[in-house]
C-alpha cells in the first residue's frame, strides 16, 4: 500500500488539511500513476479538489518523485495573509519599501529557489498579485518590493485550490492568462466519498496512529463498524476521517470499536428533505426550483423601503448567519455551501460578527 504522511501530521491536530493519503481505490491508483508520468517533468502542476482531500500531499509527492527532489519544498497558503502583506511575503521586500520592513527580506520564492513552490488556495489571490504572479511565471525572475533589480528564479510551481477556476475566471475574480500558466498538468483529486476503497486503508491507518499516541494496546474494529465508515459519505473528507478515528479511539472500551463509538456528522443530508410527511404550503405559482424566485421577492420587498442604509451589509450577514448555523458553526463547510473560499468566508465571518474570539483563533 502506498501511503503518504505530512512530516509534521503529529504536530497539526487542528488542522483541517489532510495529514495522510493511501492509494488503495481504482480512482486512486489512476491518479498515482498519472502522477508516477508527469511528476519527473518540470511543468507546472494544478490540483484541484475538495478540502481535507490531501492536495499539499499529493504535491510533496509529485516533488520528491522530480528531479527537484533534493531541493527545497516551500508550502504557502495564499488565503492566510492580508492583500497588503502578500506581495512581499511572495516576492521578498528591500529594508524601508513599507512601515514596518526593518530589513531586507527575501519572499517565498526565493526561498524555494532550486525546488518546488506550492501555492495552496491559488485562488484567493487578489487580482493584483495575480498579475505579478503571472510576469514571474513567464520572466522567471521576481523583483522584491521597493527594489529595481529584478532576482533570477529557479522554481516549480505546483497551485492547488478548491475553488472551481474556470467559474472564477467567469465571475471576473480569476485571471484567464494566468489559469492557463498554472494549468499545463491537471491533478483532479476526488473527494474521500468518490474513492470508498481508501475509507478503511486509512481508518486502519488512524487507529494505529492514535493507539500508538494514547498507549493503548491493540485495537480492533467491529465489522458493523467498518461498514458504517464505508457507508459515509464524509463531507470533510480524510481530515473528518482522521478526527472520527481519533474520538472514537478515545471512547471505545475493551479495546474494540462499535457502531456505536462512531460519531460521525451529518451535513452530508442537511440538504436533503426530511423524510417526513409533507405539509401542503400556498406558493406563488412558479417553476419548480422556487428558491431563487422567493428570495427574488423577498429582495423586492426589501427594496421597496426606500432611504434603507446599509442593506447590502444586512443581506450578506443574514446569508453568512444562516449558512454558519445550518453547517452547525463549521467555517469549512460554510465556505462550501456558498461557494467562496474559507479564507474569504473566514474573513466575512469575522466582519459580521458570527466568530468569537476562542472561534478566530481556530481552523475549522
Amino acid at each position: 500500500m502506498t501511503l503518504l504522511t505530512l512530516p509534521n501530521a503529529q504536530a497539526l491536530a487542528t488542522s483541517i488539511r489532510a495529514t495522510a493519503q493511501v492509494f488503495e481505490d481504482p480512482a486512486s491508483r489512476a491518479l498515482l500513476s498519472r502522477i508516477r508520468r508527469v511528476a519527473p517533468s518540470d511543468a507546472s502542476v494544478l490540483i484541484m479538489g475538495e478540502t481535507g482531500t490531501g492536495k499539499e500531499l499529493i504535491a510533496r509527492h509529485v516533488h520528491a518523485l522530480s528531479v527537484r527532489a533534493d531541493g527545497p519544498f516551500v508550502a504557502v497558503n495564499c488565503g492566510a495573509f492580508s492583500e497588503n502583506l502578500v506581495e512581499a511575503e511572495l516576492f521578498g521586500n528591500e529594508k524601508g519599501a513599507f512601515t514596518g520592513a526593518f530589513a531586507a527580506r527575501e519572499g517565498w520564492f526565493e526561498a524555494a529557489n532550486g525546488g518546488t513552490l506550492f501555492l495552496d488556495e491559488i485562488g484567493d489571490l487578489p487580482l493584483a498579485i495575480q498579475v505579478k504572479l503571472l510576469r514571474v511565471l513567464q520572466e522567471r525572475e521576481v523583483v522584491r518590493l521597493g527594489a529595481r533589480k529584478p532576482v533570477p528564479i529557479d522554481v516549480r510551481i505546483v497551485a492547488a485550490t478548491n475553488v472551481q477556476l474556470e467559474q472564477a475566471i467567469a465571475a471576473g475574480r480569476f485571471r484567464e492568462d494566468l489559469f492557463y500558466r498554472l494549468n499545463v498538468v491537471r491533478l483532479e483529486l476526488p473527494p474521500l466519498r468518490d474513492r470508498p476503497g481508501d475509507i478503511l486503508p486509512l481508518a486502519h491507518f488512524f487507529i494505529r496512529l492514535y493507539q500508538s499516541r494514547l498507549g493503548y494496546e491493540r485495537i480492533r474494529i467491529d465489522a458493523r463498524a467498518e461498514d458504517k465508515l464505508r457507508r459515509h459519505a464524509w463531507p470533510g473528507n480524510i481530515r473528518e476521517l482522521e478526527n472520527v478515528i481519533h474520538h472514537t479511539l478515545l471512547v471505545c472500551r475493551d479495546g474494540e470499536i462499535r457502531p456505536d463509538d462512531l460519531q460521525l456528522t451529518r451535513l452530508d443530508s442537511l440538504s436533503a428533505p426530511a423524510a417526513t410527511e409533507a405539509v401542503p404550503v400556498a406558493l406563488p405559482s412558479m417553476a419548480p426550483s422556487t428558491g431563487m424566485a422567493l428570495l427574488e421577492q423577498a429582495f423586492d420587498a426589501l427594496c421597496a423601503e426606500d432611504g434603507r442604509e446599509g442593506l447590502f451589509e444586512e443581506i450578506e450577514t443574514a446569508i453568512l448567519r444562516f449558512a454558519y448555523a445550518r453547517s452547525q458553526d463549521n467555517q469549512v463547510h460554510t465556505a462550501r455551501l456558498l461557494g467562496l473560499s474559507r479564507s474569504v468566508t473566514r474573513a466575512r465571518l469575522i466582519r459580521a460578527g458570527l466568530l468569537s474570539v476562542r472561534e478566530r483563533g481556530s481552523q475549522g
